[in-house]
């Protein structure tokens, strides 16, 4: 295998990659060729990742594994099913995306993950985690009922093993005994176990046909004499977790091969031909290497999880001003509460780096709780601790709290326990798209009783608002955009804000316009104040509003405007639309929000314009309402 050590500025050029545009083209190569084209592979997924930034360890290290299943499996016909979506960049490459693959995570360009509106070939639409298995079980129910004889693959991995949904898939896997293939793809993220000789040797065993038609020949002589069979299928279970992992599969009902050497493409391909011949449950176990390939990426495959695309070195250094995020200011608060309070802990379902936590899970480790991939875990596990006096902060992405929606309910509010919701990549994500936008979480929080929901528009406010819910008795949510935000100075002290009270930002005597800005909006709402000369007014909290703020400005102004990055539907518009309707305030209301649809990837000043978030789109709106006014 050929080691990269930079990421190549050139397209690259190769002896079998170019001919293969389709899994069909790759399955005419000989056999011997896989190694090299597997090479070839790597390389322009170095390329062309450079060229677009975007996920690239997890790609690195299923190059072969993604070779061998198309090379054995009879794709489209036969189904894959990607986990973890960011592992599918080298399948994307031999599913005839090619070409295409320099628009990836651009707008209207190839989706970040496998979408089943992109190709034939992506049979699941995927961006979270854990969802492969139970999707390829029904896959294989659905072809069992239908008569059709097909393969259904499941590829899963990079830390999705972590979550209780892929057990409860696994678990019923082997109870209905259908004829589904897992791939466990072991990349030091989830269950870890070295690769050697043995292992080797026995995995190949394990997947012949011969070891497996002595087995079930061997079970067919005991069926008639259940005690010994129940004696030697557990001798058999036993031996094998001797000396592999595989006894837990084993006793949920899957065949357990592995663990086998994932780099290694020829012998990839041998066992996934034995597999083949099999029926039944079967979960093979591969091990490989994440970011395998390109050194940098091996040495340190969390900060090579996704990289930017390559730029030339002047603007490499015009763009190296610091700018502070907004997970940054959490952490940092964090860090700085926690001096102060030896009951705060935090909690992150496996997004460390990712919210802000590298420094605080180093200060406090004995406070610090990664729970893997597993949001319903960590609210409970919140839930847990304020009972008993903690002071928990859960830290998690607006798009995998949605994961743990009953426990949100069921487990924190219903009890009114003292959890603390740090909600990042609230609103718009840009390239990671609709499985990522952050679009939902007003809406799906504000039906929630005793729950508390703050917008912070600025690092300032952010903070003290952090302040405000640690301190606040009951569940409390502050949610925050991804990256930076205006860069107001953060004065790091205990201040807070006045619960549900809402900041006066721009006075108007003479409009007929107030805007009220929930978040993140607030520079376009001021732009929108400026061109009207509205009065404009800093929400701060959806829940509880501030009422008071509200009936003053219907009883002054002739139109309210709302301004929010969450959908339109039910979010903090709407609640300021219940407000006026249920105490009789007859005043012309506006809502602005992101539109009753997915939205896709692309930058994020494109996706504000084509989800109705659009300077112009708004404007156009409140001249024709004034109109009428």
């Amino acid at each position: 295998m050929k080691i990269f050590e930079e990421i190549p500025t050139q397209e690259p050029s190769g002896e079998f990659l170019p001919s293969v545009n389709f899994p069909a083209d790759l399955r005419d190569l000989d056999l011997k060729d896989l190694p090299k084209f597997s090479d070839e592979l790597r390389e322009y997924l170095l390329y062309s990742v450079g060229q677009t930034g975007g996920h690239f360890g997890a790609g690195l290290g299923v190059v072969e594994l993604t070779t061998a299943l198309h090379y054995v499996f009879d794709t489209p016909k036969d189904k894959i099913v990607w986990d973890v979506g960011h592992q599918a960049y080298p399948h994307k490459l031999i599913t005839g995306r090619k070409e295409a693959m320099d628009t990836i995570r651009q707008t209207n360009g190839l989706a970040p993950f496998p979408s089943r509106l992109e190709s034939e070939y992506d049979t699941y639409g995927v961006g979270h985690s854990s969802t492969s298995i139970s999707a390829a079980l029904g896959m294989a129910s659905a072809a069992k009922l239908k008569g059709e004889d097909k393969e259904i693959v499941a590829v899963i991995g990079d830390g999705a093993m972590t979550a209780g949904m892929a057990y409860e898939a696994l678990s019923h896997a082997g109870s209905i005994d259908e004829n589904i293939l897992v791939v466990l793809n072991d990349n030091q993220m989830s269950i870890s176990e070295n690769v050697g000789g043995l292992k080797n040797y026995l995995a190949k065993i394990w997947a012949s046909p011969l070891y497996n038609q002595i087995r079930e020949g061997g079970k067919t002589v005991l069926r008639f004499i259940p005690a010994a069979s129940r004696i030697a299928r557990k001798a058999e279970i036993q031996a094998k977790g001797l000396l592999t992992p595989g006894t837990l599969f084993e006793e949920l009902g899957l065949s357990y091969i592995g663990p086998v050497n994932g780099h290694d493409t020829v012998g990839m391909v041998k066992i996934l031909k034995d597999l083949k011949s099999l029926k039944g449950p079967r979960l093979l176990h591969v091990i490989t290497q994440k970011g395998k390939g390109f050194l940098p990426a091996e040495l340190d495959p969390i900060g090579y999880h996704a990289i930017n695309k390559i730029k030339p070195l002047k603007q490499q250094k015009d763009e190296a001003v610091k700018v502070t995020t907004y997970s940054q200011i959490f952490g940092e608060w964090l860090c700085y509460k926690a001096e102060e309070d030896n009951l705060l802990t935090a909690i992150t379902p496996a997004m460390r780096e990712g919210s802000g936590l590298v420094e605080f899970s180093k200060k406090f480790p004995d406070r610090y709780y990664d729970v893997a991939i597993a949001e319903q875990h960590s609210v409970s596990l919140a839930a847990g601790m304020a009972c008993e006096g903690l002071k928990p902060v859960v830290a998690i992405y607006s798009t995998f709290l949605q994961r743990a929606y009953d426990q949100l309910i069921h487990d924190v509010a219903l009890q009114n326990l003292n959890v603390l919701f740090a909600i990042d990549r609230a609103g718009l994500v840009g390239a990671d798209g609709p499985t990522h936008q952050g679009a939902f979480d007003i809406s799906y929080l504000r039906c929630i009783p005793n729950m508390v929901i703050m917008t912070p528009s600025d690092e300032n406010v952010t903070w003290k608002m952090l302040n405000t819910g640690f301190d606040y008795v009951g569940p409390v949510s502050i949610r925050y955009p991804r990256g930076s935000g205006p860069g107001s100075k953060v004065e790091k002290d205990n201040s807070t804000i006045e619960l549900g009270k809402s900041s006066l930002i721009k006075d108007s005597q003479e409009s007929r316009i107030a805007i009220m800005n929930f978040g993140s909006m607030l520079e376009l709402a001021d732009e929108l104040s400026e061109k009207y000369n509205a009065c404009l007014i800093d929400m701060n909290f959806v829940k509880p509003l501030d009422h008071k703020r509200i009936k003053e400005l219907a009883e002054k102004y002739k139109l309210l405007i709302t301004i929010e990055e969450n959908v339109v539907k039910g979010g903090a518009g709407s609640a300021v639309a219940e407000f006026l309707a249920d105490n009789n305030l007859n005043v012309s209301l506006l809502n602005f929000g992101i539109s009753d649809e997915f939205v896709e990837h692309g930058s994020p000043d494109h996706q504000k314009v084509s989800s109705g978030l659009g300077k112009e789109e708004i404007t156009e709106k409140i001249n024709r309402r004034l109109e009428k006014l």
